[in-house]
Formats: structure tokens, sequence, C-alpha cells
């Protein structure tokens, strides 16, 4: 089981200050020493003044963010061996839309995710659950509950480094259509859950749509 250094409810990730992404002296420095020639400040080249130290400071941020720095901990992962339906009341408990599958050793085997649940009970939302509710047999519902979290989790999980930063984070969630993945240590155990919506927000991407 990995270390869980954080205890009691699920824990909101780290946030950066709030003014770690005004722009600096250095952001601006930077961005007037890519304009050429001589500098008028008139409106237009204060506009490409603060484009280009906006991308600066951007950048600077993402050089500086860490998944050990983004992650949730104290997480409680499910066990391969796991019900489905135990899954589902951890799942509920935390908060969470999926969660990492944890092997004896510490090491990640899986994610279990809210879609799994749904292809188990081959439908694809939960609107299409909602409207096929009336037509499912109890054996196929009973089935689903009683069926091992092994059976139903992807494998193998797509994960990142502690260390891991915003470039390498982004990238990782771009293999695959999640909303959260598994942080690892050197050994491959896990340290935490990192959730797409906490690093769009640390990375100030979530409001520019990315």
């Amino acid at each position: 089981m990995p270390d869980q250094r954080k205890t009691g409810p699920l824990p909101g990730a780290q946030q950066p200050p709030a003014d770690a992404f005004e722009l600096d002296d250095e952001d601006v420095l930077d961005a007037m020493r890519q304009i050429p020639g001589y500098l008028d400040i008139s409106t237009e080249d204060f506009r490409a003044i603060y484009r280009l130290a906006h991308a600066h400071a951007r950048q600077r941020l993402l050089r500086g963010l860490r998944a050990a720095e983004l992650m949730r901990t104290g997480i409680r992962p499910l066990a391969p061996d796991s019900s489905l339906h135990d899954a589902a009341e951890c799942l509920v408990q935390q908060g969470l839309k999926a969660l990492p599958v944890v092997a004896a050793d510490g090491s990640v085997a899986g994610m279990l995710t809210e879609n799994d649940f749904l292809g188990c009970l081959g439908v694809r939302s939960v609107l299409d659950l909602l409207l096929r509710l009336d037509a499912a047999a109890p054996a196929d519902v009973a089935r689903c509950r009683d069926a091992r979290v092994s059976a139903l989790m992807s494998a193998p999980a797509i994960c990142v480094a502690e260390q891991a930063r915003a470039p390498e984070m982004l990238r990782a969630f771009r293999r695959h259509a999640g909303r959260s993945m598994p942080v690892i240590d050197a050994d491959g155990r896990l340290r935490g859950l990192l959730l797409r919506k906490d690093l769009l927000h640390a990375a100030h991407l979530d409001d520019v749509g990315a």
C-alpha cells in the first residue's frame, strides 16, 4: 500500500501562490528583447509586449510545476480482487470517478473508472443506463456487481513520476481520455492521484479551454 502522508478526507491538490502567474520584470524584459529595432511604445507595441511577456510567464510557471506538488494524496486505492460493488462504494466515499488498482507490492496494476462500470452494464452513459433500467435483467446486474476489479480495469495504467513536469503530465493526459492518473515513485509504487482539472487550473490553462 502507498505511504499515505496525509490523512482525513481527500485533500485538494496544492496550488501555487495566488500571484504565481503575475508578470514580473523578467517576463517584460524578455518580451521586449524579442521585438527588433527601435521600440516605440504604442498601443500595438504594448499589445505585442504583453502577448510575449504572457507567454514567457506561462512557460516559467509550467517549468516549476511538479506532479508531486499537484497530486492528491491519502487516497484509498482498489485491490485487484475487490468486487465491483466494493469498488463502487470506495469511489463514492472518496468523491472520485476513477481509482488506481494497486497490487500487494504497492505497484499500480491498472485504473478503474466509472466508464468501466457502464461498460460492464452494456451502456455508454448514465443517461443510457437510466433509459435501460426497466429492461435490465437482474442476473446481468448481479454479474457486474460480483465481478472482480481486475476483470474490468484498464491495464497497464498510464502513470507519471513524482518529479514529472507540466509538459510531461500534459502529454500523458493526451494519451488517454481519463480525468486522472496515478503518480508513482521510482519503484513504480503509488504515491498519489493527479486530476486533469488540478493540472489545468495550476497551469492557468482552464481559462483558455486547454
